[in-house]
């Protein structure tokens, strides 16, 4: 029973669709470029604005919920679209989404990620574009954000999973 846990606890932390293809460092630039891309939009929607965080958490407006259904939809779609379709990496290698099960685990985890969430006003992807706009009170949420996974990942084998 415990080697089909490390197993199953093993396969979460690992990519499957790591791919095999060797690229010359200056090919990640494409990343780099969409990565800034994304981000001028975060800040162009208004998505990394702390105020829309809270009028969120407030219920006072729709914006943020508009966003993120969008992205859920979106996420969906997708992920619909390469199982029929079996669509494969654009160097051909096939794509594999690993099962996941349900457990309360991540009731725990989501709670205490909205609750940061709410109290900081800034969720982990859009960080840098906040810092990028000025806020520097942001490295403060950046530090912690870190901390906190390194505390996680100190403390994980001990956890119930």
């Amino acid at each position: 029973m415990i080697k089909e846990t490390e197993d199953i606890r093993h396969q979460d932390t690992i990519c499957v669709n790591e791919s095999e293809l060797k690229h010359n460092w200056y090919q990640n630039l494409k990343y780099l470029i969409v990565g800034i891309i994304f981000e001028i939009v975060f800040v162009k929607a208004e998505v990394i604005s702390w105020f829309r965080i809270q009028e969120m958490f407030r219920l006072q407006s729709f914006h943020m919920y508009g966003v993120i259904g969008t992205a859920i939809l979106t996420g969906m779609i997708s992920v619909w679209l390469i199982k029929k379709f079996n669509i494969k990496t654009i160097h051909g290698e096939p794509i594999k989404i690993a099962p996941k099960k349900f457990n309360k685990g991540q009731i725990y985890g989501g709670l205490i990620f909205g609750f940061g969430w709410a109290i900081t006003g800034a969720c982990p992807g859009p960080l840098f574009a906040q810092i990028g706009t000025g806020a520097l009170a942001v490295i403060v949420t950046l530090a912690s954000a870190i901390l906190g996974t390194w505390v996680y990942g100190y403390f994980r084998e001990k956890l119930p999973h």
